[in-house]
């Protein structure tokens, strides 16, 4: 059934556990997602980016609207970090019931302004918005930022914005980053800032670039052709403590794509003749459900639909 990403959210903070949010770009990532979602009873979110968009079409939107409407769980379509004010309101139109406005990158008053605008369009469809704020160096606003600190969200900023904005949902920044090649080091999340920031909003907190890049698939991929290098993502340890520290939506992409990868390099290798799509990309989508099912168990979203 499809809702709005705010009531599945809302019922996770209040059970303190967290939903898993896994972008799409074709038909058989969003069958991995929603069969897994289905097999283990769990409310999911199936995002879209900007990206995935300009290469299927806005169109592609009616084929997940008809898998997600029949599944027997939450399901909420959301537009993943989105900056195109005018593609916005096409997704609120096109029937997305979430959409996340990214204004990160811009001063604060003028995400703030932008959000605002995005909460008024949707919050008149019964659409959530999701925001984000990280802190820039120097001083914005009230709040003076070093420039060690400037990629990690500021408490007080993101109360100051929420109440501006009244956004459903907040994405911060603690430490994590996009991409299979997370950290130079070892992964080292602010749980004392995220308790500072839960504390004073009280709302759904989302973790973005928080894939777990599970070396056994890294290694798969890598047999048979793959050269994705020293990659790192955060530990399950880690996505343990945050959702303990209030994190309630957590995105998940690059490890569906080094599945994918994986699986069809490897179906490619060992099947030569083969040439039907279907046997192509099939082992892809059963490998990228696994990968699903493993995230939404750590997430404690298991029966939680």
């Amino acid at each position: 059934m499809l809702v709005s990403s705010k009531k599945i959210l809302d019922k996770a903070n209040k059970g303190h556990y967290a939903v898993g949010a896994f972008n799409t770009n074709n038909l058989e990532i969003t069958q991995a997602i929603i069969e897994a979602a289905i097999d283990l009873k769990a409310p999911v979110i199936i995002q879209t980016s900007e990206g995935a968009i300009s290469y299927a079409g806005l169109e592609f939107l009616l084929a997940i609207n008809k898998v997600a409407s029949q599944a027997k769980v939450p399901v909420a379509i959301h537009l993943d970090h989105g900056k195109d004010l005018k593609l916005i309101k096409k997704c609120i139109d096109a029937g997305y019931t979430s959409v996340m406005y990214d204004g990160s990158s811009l001063p604060f008053a003028k995400n703030v302004s932008n959000t605002k605008k995005v909460v008024a369009w949707a919050h008149k469809k019964g659409v959530s918005v999701e925001a984000e704020i990280g802190a820039l160096a120097g001083k914005e606003d009230f709040v003076s930022v070093s420039a060690k600190e400037a990629s990690f969200t500021d408490p007080d900023q993101a109360l100051d914005f929420v109440k501006k904005t009244k956004c459903d949902v907040l994405a911060i920044a603690i430490g994590t980053a996009h991409g299979a090649l997370k950290f130079k080091g070892a992964c080292h999340l602010d749980f004392k800032r995220l308790k500072q920031i839960k504390t004073k909003v009280k709302m759904p907190l989302v973790l973005h670039g928080a894939s777990g890049v599970p070396g056994e698939l890294v290694q798969m991929a890598n047999k048979y052709g793959a050269k994705l290098g020293d990659t790192k993502g955060v530990p399950d340890s880690q996505i343990r403590q945050a959702i303990l520290g209030g994190i309630n939506k957590i995105n998940t992409d690059t490890d569906l794509r080094i599945a994918f990868t994986a699986a069809l390099r490897k179906t490619l290798k060992d099947n030569p003749a083969e040439f039907d799509p279907r046997k192509i990309l099939g082992p892809a989508k059963e490998l990228m459900k696994k990968v699903i099912m493993q995230r939404i168990r750590v997430f404690g979203a298991v029966n939680k639909g």
